[in-house]
């Protein structure tokens, strides 16, 4: 059975930083450092199987207005079970979080997961900008 929390003080920073930094597509060699502190500044959620850590996700928001979901993952020896749609109800049903008027995330072949939680390709791209760094770490 598995079950997800956001109390940060279960979290498995090692085997986050270590997923993130050697495994994700879109962290790869961020410094532990970085992660320790987007982990203070975020709503996080992690995904558990027992007392073992086997998912992770975090929103960066303002609790209001805006929330940006980042570092979503699942171990894979854990996949194809349903643990990402539970991260992401999850999410979705966070008290902190029902009032946003903007989501936002990026993924490069997760769109079937998010669209089933209400996410969608961008409706006026022409609106949005960014600065994205090249190789940060």
């Amino acid at each position: 059975m598995y079950t997800i929390t956001t109390e940060k003080s279960r979290l498995d920073v090692t085997m986050i930083h270590r997923y993130l930094s050697e495994e994700s597509y879109w962290a790869k060699n961020i410094p532990r450092d970085l992660v320790e502190r987007s982990i203070a500044n975020s709503i996080c959620f992690g995904a558990y199987d027992g007392d073992e850590q086997i998912g992770f996700a975090r929103v960066v928001t303002d609790s209001a207005t805006f929330g940006y979901l980042a570092d979503v993952f699942v171990k894979q020896s854990h996949r194809g079970r349903g643990v990402g749609r539970l991260l992401m109800q999850a999410i979705r049903d966070h008290p902190d979080l029902q009032r946003l008027r903007r989501w936002h995330l990026l993924t490069r072949d997760a769109h079937a997961l998010y669209e089933n939680f209400g996410f969608r390709a961008l409706e006026k791209p022409e609106r949005h900008m960014e600065i994205a760094v090249a190789n940060p770490y």
